[in-house]
């Protein structure tokens, strides 16, 4: 088994779920990626519906009807998911954003959406946050008894495909999906995501 390092700069950060507590940052955390990501079509990867929402309010009471499967068809899928923000605990910032689907039996998780997408804070990015989250999200798929993560990137989204490859995930195929190729990458929970 591989031991990963993680810079420990990134140590700072815990998954929570979303809260009105932290509305104000949810928005302004919104507001970023539009003013920054305007011409990226996946600017809100792993962000549930964030982008069709008119309040974090909303968001917030969404991305908890997505929490089982009773009522995640009220919050507008089919395939039960946890939101999380990933907060800075020294001044609790919002520094990015990570899903976690309980299961990819779907056509598209099941084929290139996978087990969780993610979105780092443009004036967060490069700092390694993207790397932990996933480390800790990891954790949250062990705790709901998944053994193998599906975790895919665009062919051309090195920083993305870094982050999985140093959480453990192993290639496994690119597919081509409208006209995109995604990398797709299995983690093995058994072997990788432990204490520490």
């Amino acid at each position: 088994m591989h031991e990963y390092k993680i810079e420990t700069d990134c140590l700072d950060i815990e998954l929570v779920e979303p809260q009105i507590k932290y509305a104000e940052d949810i928005w302004n955390f919104r507001q970023e990626i539009i003013n920054n990501d305007a011409n990226s079509e996946n600017q809100f990867a792993g962000c549930g519906c964030l982008d069709k929402c008119n309040s974090a309010e909303e968001w917030i009471r969404i991305c908890k009807l997505r929490n089982s499967e009773e009522t995640c068809n009220e919050g507008g899928t089919t395939v039960p998911s946890d939101m999380y923000l990933a907060v800075r605990k020294s001044d609790n910032r919002i520094v990015g954003i990570i899903d976690l689907r309980h299961h990819i039996d779907h056509p598209i998780l099941g084929t290139w959406g996978g087990h969780t997408g993610y979105s780092v804070r443009p004036s967060e990015r490069r700092k390694g946050y993207a790397k932990e989250m996933l480390r800790l999200n990891i954790k949250n798929a062990r705790n709901l008894g998944i053994k193998k993560m599906l975790v895919t990137c665009d062919e051309t989204n090195k920083a993305s495909e870094q982050t999985i490859i140093s959480n453990g995930g192993i290639y496994e195929k690119s597919i081509e999906v409208e006209g995109t190729m995604i990398k797709r990458y299995w983690i093995d929970l058994t072997k990788v995501g432990g204490e520490g």
